[in-house]
Parts: structure tokens; C-alpha cells; sequence
């Protein structure tokens, strides 16, 4: 049998999950076979992923029928929905949850993008998504943002498992680890157990190269000379990466101090680092590169289905993470050396991708809308 580098992932650390949900796949068997056959350990939604299977099949046509005909609104015909699929995945990846002892085989359900500044309105829909799904293995997404960090430290107090999202920038995945291992804290002191929380911080990357790349050909077009032009084109499509290896460089740091020790021989599990947004988006770079370059223990990479097949087909498996860490460094330095400003980046990431999941938010709720009109339009003729 022909190796297959989505298991060789697993065999060196790296768990794999698939950044896709659709009720079909949960149905036909399609998602199981990922389980058993690649090793996938877990799956994430958002609206857009959820604003596509919705829109995009008839999966959930007899189910809006049925909601709609109870007097259901769009949203929380979405909801039930959202909340069926996910407890759907969950059962299906319990084995993988028990056979871990709850360190993997997570699904992820995410709070309304419209509360990404909203502290108190955040706390108060990840309980009641936790409360609706009622699964050990889910994960409740909360954004990475200001307003968010109290909201996530909150949440994981109470024994909820966390999925950060949105992270760009190394300085707010460090405040997120803070809140992590604060959390545990205050779970010890109450006599609460930490063995079985989990969360993981989701740290952007591809999306990070498109925006640096932008803004580098900008200087290329206006650079005068052929070295400065070269200097600057050599810059490109290394961000993100180097981004990555600081941040885990930072993973490293916090959860192999003495502060994190001490929880540790309390039964805690570190704050895995997921990488998202790994597909690649400029044709010119290999596909799977957000992949090769971020191998190593204690990490999750979260693929959408054709980075899967594609990794299936083509990967290559080594630990890469943690390979010329100083190269990284010097990379981003080089990138304020040429007048281009990686925090400011990555606050637009931050404030772009806020922005975005409530517009995919909005458009999900208008598709579940019309389709409810649909269906029961159609049910009266």
C-alpha cells in the first residue's frame, strides 16, 4: 500500500482537519471515509463554508421545508440547521475524540460574525451554541479581537472548548495564549478539572501573502532600480511563513515555561496552534505549500477539500516548522526595512476578515430566507 502523507501529518504530530461542512458529505459516508482512510481528525465551519452548502445543493431543502412550516425565521432555520450538522460531524468523529482522550476530534461551530466587537453578546451565544450542540468535542469559534479576548478567557473558565479565529498577527496569538493558560488558572483555583479542555488558536496565513504581495508590487512598479526591484521581489510569498514559524517559535516559549508546566502536571492540554487559510491562492506558488512549510508537533493544519486531495496526491512530509527560525526573522525585518508595516497588515486581515464573515453572514441568512419562500411556495402548488 502506497504511503499516504495526510497520515504521515498524524505519525509526526500535526493533526488534519478539513476547513469544509456540508450535510451531504455527513450523510453519504464521504466525510467518514476522510476519517477512517486519511487520518482527518477534526472539521471547522464559518458562514461562507456554510453559505455555499446551503446555496449550492439541495442537501437541506426538505429540513428548511420542515422548519418553515413549524413558523421558523431564516435565522433560526440557520441555526438548527447549522447546529444538526455539526452534531452530526461530532458523533462521527467521537471515536476520534475517545481514542485521544479528548485531544483530537474536534468540529467547530462558530458565533455570529456580527458580535466580533461584542464582549458580553459573545459570551452569551458561545454558551448557548454549547449548550444547543451539546457534544464533548465541540468547539465554539470566537474571534481574535480585542473585544474578543475577554470574552474567550471567559468562556474556557467556564469549561468551554475554544476555537480563536481571525489571527494574523503574532502579538494578539501571544495575548491569546495568555487568556488560555489564565483560564486554566482560575479553573485550578476552583478545583475544577482541566484535563479535558481544549482549545486551539487559529493563525492565518495564506491570506497574509496575498495582502503583503499586493503591496510589494506596488513598490515594484515604482522602484527605480534593478537591485531594489529584485531586493523586493525576493520578499515575496515569504511572509506568511515566516509570520507562522514566530508565532510557534512564541507556542513554544509560553507552553514550555514554568507557568504552563505547573498546569500541565495538573492534567492540562497546551493551546495547539491551527493554521487556516492554507490553500493556495497565487497560482504561481506551489499548492501546497502552506502545507510543506508548516509541519510540526503540537499543530493542526485545517485543509479545504481540494488542498486535501492535493496533499494526498503530492505532499512532501518533513518537520519544517521550526527550519531556519533566524531566516524568518531576518525576512521580517527585511519587510520594514522596505517601508511595508506588518502589524498595520495585519490589523486590515483582522478588521477585513471581521468585515467579510458578516457580509458571508448576511448573504446566508438572505439564501436561507429565499429558499424557506421556496420550498414552501413550491409545497402550496
Amino acid at each position: 500500500m502506497s504511503k499516504n502523507p495526510l497520515r504521515e501529518l498524524n505519525a509526526v504530530g500535526q493533526s488534519v482537519w478539513q476547513d469544509n461542512i456540508r450535510r451531504g458529505d455527513l450523510i453519504s459516508g464521504a466525510l467518514k471515509k476522510l476519517i477512517d482512510e486519511d487520518g482527518l481528525s477534526g472539521t471547522t465551519s464559518n458562514p461562507t463554508i456554510f453559505e455555499k452548502a446551503i446555496e449550492g445543493s439541495k442537501d437541506y431543502d426538505e429540513a428548511i421545508l420542515q422548519l418553515g412550516q413549524s413558523g421558523k425565521s431564516g435565522g433560526e432555520i440557520f441555526e438548527a440547521l447549522a447546529v444538526e450538522d455539526i452534531q452530526r460531524a461530532c458523533d462521527l468523529f467521537r471515536p476520534t475524540y475517545d481514542a485521544t482522550e479528548g485531544r483530537d476530534g474536534f468540529v467547530s461551530i462558530e458565533v455570529s460574525p456580527t458580535l466580533a466587537h461584542d464582549t458580553a453578546g459573545t459570551i452569551v451565544e458561545a454558551r448557548r451554541l454549547w449548550s444547543a450542540v451539546n457534544r464533548p468535542n465541540v468547539m465554539v469559534k470566537i474571534p481574535g479581537t480585542k473585544e474578543g479576548l475577554p470574552a474567550i478567557e471567559q468562556t474556557l473558565s467556564e469549561g468551554l472548548n475554544i476555537n480563536i479565529t481571525l489571527l494574523f498577527a503574532v502579538e494578539m496569538y501571544e495575548q491569546v495564549s495568555h487568556r488560555y493558560v489564565a483560564a486554566l488558572e482560575k479553573r485550578v483555583k476552583e478545583g475544577k478539572p482541566v484535563n479535558r479542555l481544549a482549545s486551539v488558536a487559529s493563525f492565518f496565513v495564506s491570506r497574509i501573502d496575498t495582502l503583503i504581495d499586493q503591496q510589494l508590487d506596488v513598490k515594484i512598479a515604482a522602484a527605480s532600480s534593478p537591485s531594489d526591484k529584485a531586493k523586493l521581489e525576493s520578499l515575496k510569498g515569504k511572509t506568511a511563513i515566516a509570520n507562522a514559524k514566530v508565532a510557534y517559535r512564541k507556542f513554544k516559549e509560553i507552553f514550555g515555561g514554568a507557568q504552563f508546566k505547573a498546569l500541565a502536571a495538573q492534567g492540562a492540554r497546551v493551546q495547539r496552534v491551527l493554521w487556516a487559510s492554507t490553500s493556495t491562492k497565487n497560482p504561481k506558488y506551489r499548492d501546497v505549500i502552506y502545507i510543506e512549510t508548516l509541519i510540526g508537533p503540537d499543530t493542526v493544519n485545517t485543509m479545504p477539500p481540494a488542498t486535501i486531495v492535493a496533499f494526498r496526491d503530492h505532499g512532501q512530509v518533513r518537520l519544517t516548522l521550526e527550519e531556519d527560525f533566524e531566516g524568518a526573522r531576518r525576512e521580517l525585518a527585511e519587510l520594514g526595512q522596505v517601508g511595508i508595516d506588518l502589524r498595520s497588515a495585519t490589523q486590515k486581515l483582522e478588521d477585513d476578515g471581521v468585515k467579510s464573515f458578516s457580509n458571508d453572514f448576511a448573504k446566508l441568512l438572505s439564501v436561507v430566507e429565499e429558499k424557506r419562500k421556496h420550498v414552501l411556495e413550491v409545497q402550496r402548488t
